[in-house]
């Protein structure tokens, strides 16, 4: 039976959980006077930074105060930081007053603060993102600081500053804004409000390679996988030293197109600049498997396994790579570790099952396939790898049933055996 290749990238999706939210609403409003040097769009950039800081640091004390957060060892800061990468401010009402030049704004954060306290303790696991997040809040705020000088210098008539300066500064930080909501689209898997998103703060300041690299994340999610190929090799040109663009444009550009030769060939670029990093290790393994290469693969995976124990997808996808081999019993081992790592997994029991149901467990194969199919009512494999038990275990109405959804959620080997059977779904 065929399995699904998983792919390692360092991301998290937060999804919303089917319990009754609680949502809370936090309002905050400010009021900004313009200089002579600033615009009505400069005003409410400027302005909406500063009632998005009072709105994230609200919500950051709520959630320390009434959330799990607290045991979470986080500083505020880091906090405020991560929490802007989950929520959205949103403007409810603002004023321009030509007169006076003063432009006011009242806003809005909305939020279930134990789903936001939830997506903290995701994305404070992962370094890389947790450092992205603290990085984007240092440069808000450093912004902000050098806005400030510049507009100083300028009222004072120095002549060492510029208005094009302080303009610049201005669609930096509002650049960073809408990076910030593209961040948190991503993480509720919205890929083309994401790309939108980031495709403004681009426009704001098209010299950010990171922005480039998550547009082109999105797109490849979203499946257009040549232009988030443009956009990785956009990145590499402004800061060919990351090594991650490289691994990006490999699995969200040429293993998505199936030039598993070129995306091994990335994946070799971006191990020269950084062998330490386990990832890389798995998702070349991933390609050598896709290429039918399973020892090679095996190799890589064993490479990433010794660089970093502690990633389920490596353990399950070099199960596939020995269950390909016909080592069950490796299988086996790979895909019970890849589910003590991560029990949530629906893909994890049900390769687990179907090597169950070939080693003749079948009474563990259905408990497997039934836990898949519980953690994830539309994988069809999981319906695929159920059937085949209920048939061994001669079951044969409860087979069909699960072999029609199965088909009906897209499986085509499914779909092709049920048509042979004169089977309709």
């Amino acid at each position: 039976m065929k399995r699904s290749m998983c792919f390692v990238v360092v991301m998290f999706f937060i999804f919303s959980s089917h319990a009754i939210a609680e949502i809370k609403t936090f309002f905050k409003e400010y009021k900004y006077q313009a200089s002579e040097y600033d615009s009505k769009v400069s005003c409410r950039t400027l302005a909406m930074e500063q009632v998005k800081r009072l709105l994230l640091e609200e919500l950051g004390t709520y959630l320390e105060s009434h959330t799990e957060i607290v045991n979470f060892q986080l500083t505020k800061d880091q906090i405020t930081a991560l929490t802007a990468g989950i929520v959205q401010t949103e403007i409810i009402d603002e004023k321009w007053d030509t007169e006076s030049l003063k432009y006011w704004l009242r806003a809005r954060i909305m939020a279930d603060p134990n789903e936001v306290a939830k997506a903290i303790d995701f994305l404070r696991r992962d370094k890389q993102k947790t450092r992205e997040l603290e990085d984007l809040r240092k440069k808000s705020e450093d912004l902000t600081l050098e806005i400030q000088r510049l507009r100083e210098a300028l009222e004072s008539r120095s002549e060492q500053v510029k208005p094009r300066q302080y303009a610049e500064a201005i669609n930096q930080l509002g650049a960073k804004d809408w990076y910030e909501k593209g961040f948190s689209l991503d993480l509720k898997s919205n890929w083309q409000a994401a790309i939108d998103a980031y495709t403004k703060s681009i426009e704001l300041n098209p010299s950010d390679a990171n922005v480039y690299s998550h547009r082109g994340v999105a797109y490849g999610f979203s499946g257009d996988y040549q232009k988030g190929i443009n956009d990785f090799t956009k990145a590499i040109e402004i800061a060919p030293e990351i090594a991650v663009y490289y691994m990006l444009r490999s699995v969200f550009g040429y293993s998505a197109l199936g030039d598993y030769k070129r995306a091994i060939e990335e994946l070799n670029s971006a191990i020269k600049l950084d062998p330490q990093n386990a990832s890389f290790y798995t998702n070349r393994g991933d390609a050598y498997s896709s290429l039918g290469n399973h020892q090679r693969a095996i190799e890589d995976y064993n490479k990433s396994i010794k660089l970093d124990p502690n990633l389920p997808h490596t353990y399950s996808n070099r199960g596939n790579a020995y269950s390909a081999m016909g080592n069950t019993q490796q299988a086996f081992k790979d895909y019970t570790k890849a589910i003590e790592l991560d029990s949530q997994i629906a893909m994890f029991h049900a390769n687990r099952a179907s090597v169950n149901l070939q080693l003749g467990n079948y009474k563990e194969a259905l408990k497997d396939a039934k836990r898949a199919v519980e953690l994830d009512p539309g994988l069809g494999f999981a319906y695929v790898v159920r059937a085949a038990t209920y048939y061994y275990l001669g079951d044969q109405e409860q087979s069909n049933r699960d072999y029609q959804m199965a088909a009906k959620l897209g499986h085509k080997d499914t779909q092709d055996y049920l048509r042979k059977q004169g089977i309709s779904w």
